[in-house]
């Protein structure tokens, strides 16, 4: 079996710092693309928890608990994040056709343009930044990181499957 060859550090890193570690590297990380996607949802006048709303109803029109759970947010939480992208016109709540107490929460036109715009962003930085990775790296980062969000998402009860419109 034959590994990557070894990457040169980018410029300044010091070549002893190989390794951060589980923990700081995925920490690490996690502020790099945190920071990507407050910068890019910023300019579009969006919060990160905003953008990972319209993010999650791009594919799928859950109900208002679906999001709390996608969004680790409460009751009341979810219900000012949806009030306020309501007001915005990037969303709609609607009388759920199972459960006429429950609600469920689409995009509209105009939030799918926006999420659509914010996402081509966001993934032009994420892909700068992976840029020093060869390509098998990069499709291994892609399957790791796919597992551990499934996973995650399989212990709190959320269905990471697209859903029809």
């Amino acid at each position: 079996m034959t590994s990557s060859p070894a990457m040169p550090p980018p410029p300044g890193l010091s070549p002893a710092v190989e390794d951060l570690g589980l923990v700081d590297a995925l920490a690490q990380l996690s502020f790099l693309v945190h920071s990507a996607l407050t910068e890019v949802a910023g300019q579009h006048d969006l919060s990160v928890v905003q953008t990972r709303l319209l993010g999650i109803l791009r594919d799928r029109k859950p109900t208002m608990n679906q999001l709390g759970r996608h969004l680790c947010l409460d009751k009341s939480s979810i219900s000012g994040l949806v009030d306020r992208a309501q007001r915005r016109g990037l969303v709609t709540r609607t009388a759920s056709e199972t459960d006429r107490r429950s609600f469920q929460v689409s995009i509209t036109d105009a939030g799918r343009q926006l999420a659509e715009q914010v996402a081509a962003q966001f993934a032009e930085r994420i892909e700068k930044c992976a840029e020093p990775l060869p390509e098998t790296d990069r499709r291994l980062l892609s399957r790791m990181a796919t597992r551990l969000v499934t996973a995650d998402a399989h212990l709190r009860g959320i269905d990471l499957r697209t859903t029809p419109h």
